[in-house]
């Protein structure tokens, strides 16, 4: 099973990036998926959820500015940042976990973005 993040980058404040994550090894379809994302010396930080039915969530500072959404025809997550501020600088991870297990069973190894003043 293989998760794997592209998109990331380095952009200036205001600006958006997209982020992707596709899976193989495994059908997205029947998978809860989330982003996380983390800085050095920092803990894991919860970004956004989406379960199997489309239904999502999202870390209460970001929402209205990120967009988590699935492609299950192309077992890709995808997360939409716009309005980027230098504190959204982090290392971005997708994860896949069995709806209605807790914990996540698959992670990807990140896509960097970086976002200048």
């Amino acid at each position: 099973v293989q998760l794997v993040e592209s998109g990331g980058g380095s952009v200036q404040s205001g600006g958006s990036l997209r982020l992707s994550c596709a899976a193989s090894g495994i059908g997205i379809s029947a998978y809860c998926m989330a982003w996380f994302r983390q800085v050095p010396r920092k803990e894991r930080e919860w970004v956004a959820y989406i379960d199997q039915h489309g239904g999502t969530s999202y870390a209460a500072s970001l929402k209205g500015r990120f967009t988590i959404s699935r492609d299950n025809a192309k077992n890709t997550l995808y997360l939409q940042m716009n309005s980027l501020k230098p504190e959204d600088t982090a290392m971005y991870s997708c994860a896949a976990r069995l709806c209605g297990r807790a914990d996540y069973n698959y992670w990807g190894q990140g896509t960097q973005v970086t976002v200048s003043s």
